[in-house]
């Protein structure tokens, strides 16, 4: 699996859906202003279709702004959560590959952070 992003959650990925700057994505099909649907899998296999659209600011400059508050209730994520949107090789099904979804939460266990699966 390659990663293609990953960051700690802020209150405003969790409230108004989830940044990801264009940057770290390397050049993007779409000009800003359109909108596409992302298809992503989940640790247990569950697909979840988050809208994205592309925007632009001064600040930050163009981004992938994803609509995943559905994501957001179901797991109850919080702030300092660690998401990461991998590219997983599909071997045993058909040519081409997964995008693939996983959170991560810090928990302190026998005196050590771990981060754990947010399932």
């Amino acid at each position: 699996m390659t990663t293609l992003f990953s960051k700690l959650l802020t209150k405003a990925d969790i409230e108004n859906g989830l940044s990801i700057p264009a940057s770290t994505l390397g050049p993007l099909p779409f000009q800003e202003g359109h909108s596409m649907n992302m298809h992503v899998h989940d640790g247990n296999g569950q697909e979840w279709i988050f809208s994205c659209s592309i925007k632009g600011n001064e600040s930050v400059g163009r981004f992938l702004s994803v609509g995943w508050i559905e994501f957001v209730r179901e797991r109850n994520l919080q702030v300092d959560d660690n998401v990461n949107i991998l590219e997983e090789v599909m071997n045993n099904r058909a040519t081409g590959t997964w995008i693939k979804i996983e959170v991560k939460r810090k928990i302190r266990l026998f005196g050590k952070d771990i981060w754990a699966d947010v399932k």
